[in-house]
């Protein structure tokens, strides 16, 4: 899969570099609404720009992409003028998880710079996250940033995700594979990692700070995340900025919407001036996991809210005609889309509640069956930006199919009427693009107790193992 820049593409090269001093002005500005926040953090300055931090953040690339006249598709879609913001640049992810990742490891070479302390960042992921910071981790080795024992990471990810984790060199080489585990939890909800990995920080983190001068960094929380994709409104309106008077509806696949709250404060922190119209926030989940829509429309996340589905006997598909935030038709009312999108009762959905209802947008579910009927559309409507797979059996990242098909129903549905809408691409890749990483090179473990074994052998293993 290539996303090369079409002639129609706006490029910044280099958006960490490009908005270094907004990004580092955006950390201070955290810094100061945290006070005591539980647990380890690096603090929030950045290093120096160098030529070797800029080679660091080279994948922070960002475009926009125009598609509303691609094969005169804008007729097609109620003569709304749609573009995308591609976010899927860094070639070792394919995702929007880099930039951030970037900015916190980052912070970690920062911290290293001044003490004589190690960190292990600590994440819990669907695969995304753990993809991308293993990969800025391994940048800041590459870099020279960052010694390979003193800068560490171990991801937890639910067994249903590993096949999405990405090889590198932190898995390749043996050394830093030993240094950097990645931990398969094989429980039947694939959310529990977060519960675990959070676990594992209240309970060993002192442990590890004591007697291997380790600082543990737990970095799942939004405001790493929300900094780094507040860059995306300072793109935005560089390349692509909205008619101040009439705004811009954002089309987004989200789990917790981190990418949506981190572009509103980038809007509010930087753009936002009185006259101007603040962007408008469109929600796409999948069945298997639909609580934002449902926390918007019904203030709820009862799946007792979700329309009920019959069995077609003509067709045998799963129909429903009730709600038109949901699919109208479905292989599996209980299918699971994209195992990237696992998060229930997300903590973000009051505040990305209180957007919408304020500024306007909205919110749908999209199937697998709507996702595949509408394939052939999605892959020529974003044929300007990137080829995906003509099989989309090949498909291993579904979030940019489903904001562009949850686009498309909605249009057609009536829910959306803006003129000018712009998908958020955050992530898109086909088994091509990428080597998973072998089951060999994954840590099992059921509990707690495994996992303290799978980290101290990590911490421990910087003075056996050398790094190839």
């Amino acid at each position: 899969m290539s996303n090369a820049s079409a002639p129609r593409a706006l490029v910044i090269s280099n958006a960490i570099e490009r908005y270094y001093r907004q990004v580092q002005e955006l950390l201070h500005s955290l810094a100061l609404r945290r006070g005591g926040a539980a647990g380890f953090e690096p603090g929030f300055d950045l290093p120096p720009l160098s030529a070797e931090t800029v080679r660091f953040f080279a994948p922070s690339s960002i475009a926009v992409h125009h598609l509303d006249d691609y094969r005169g598709t804008r007729a097609s879609y109620g003569g709304a003028t749609v573009s995308l913001l591609d976010l899927m640049r860094n070639p070792a992810t394919r995702t929007t998880k880099s930039p951030a990742s970037l900015i916190m490891v980052a912070r970690a070479v920062e911290y290293l710079r001044r003490t004589d302390r190690r960190v292990m960042l600590l994440t819990p992921s669907s695969a995304n996250k753990a993809t991308a910071l293993r990969d800025a981790v391994w940048r800041a080795i590459d870099c020279g940033l960052a010694d390979p024992d003193r800068l560490q990471i171990t991801s937890i990810v639910p067994e249903s995700s590993a096949g999405k984790l990405w090889s590198s060199r932190l898995s390749e080489d043996p050394g830093l594979r030993r240094r950097n585990p990645v931990i398969i939890h094989s429980g039947p909800e694939p959310s529990a990692v977060k519960a675990l990995a959070q676990g594992f920080r209240d309970d060993h983190a002192d442990e590890l700070g004591s007697l291997y001068d380790t600082d543990l960094w737990y970095t799942l929380d939004i405001e790493n995340y929300k900094v780094a994709d507040a860059i995306r409104a300072l793109v935005e309106h560089e390349l692509h900025a909205p008619d101040p008077l009439r705004g811009r509806l954002h089309v987004h696949a989200v789990s917790s919407a981190y990418g949506l709250l981190g572009h509103n404060l980038g809007y509010r922190s930087m753009l936002s001036s009185p006259g101007r119209r603040p962007p408008r926030y469109f929600l796409v989940q999948h069945l298997g996991t639909p609580d934002m829509v449902l926390s918007l429309l019904h203030g709820t996340t009862s799946p007792s809210r979700v329309p009920t589905y019959e069995r077609d006997p003509a067709d045998g598909l799963y129909r429903q005609n009730q709600d038109p935030h949901f699919p109208s038709a479905t292989f599996d009312p209980a299918e699971r889309l994209d195992p990237t999108f696992y998060t229930r009762q997300p903590p973000t959905s009051a505040e990305m509640n209180d957007l919408i209802r304020r500024d306007g947008g909205g919110g749908i579910v999209v199937s697998l069956h709507e996702c595949l009927s509408r394939y052939a559309q999605v892959r020529a409507l974003l044929a300007p930006a990137l080829n995906l797979p003509a099989d989309p059996r090949r498909l291993r990242e579904w979030s940019l199919v489903m904001a562009a098909t949850g686009m498309l129903n909605a249009l057609d549905r009536g829910l959306i009427e803006d003129q000018d809408i712009l998908i958020h691409g955050s992530g898109c890749y086909g088994e091509d693009d990428y080597v998973p990483i072998p089951r060999q090179h994954l840590t099992a473990a059921a509990g707690p107790d495994a996992i303290r074994d799978a980290v101290l052998s990590a911490v421990t293993s910087a003075e056996r193992v050398p790094v190839g």
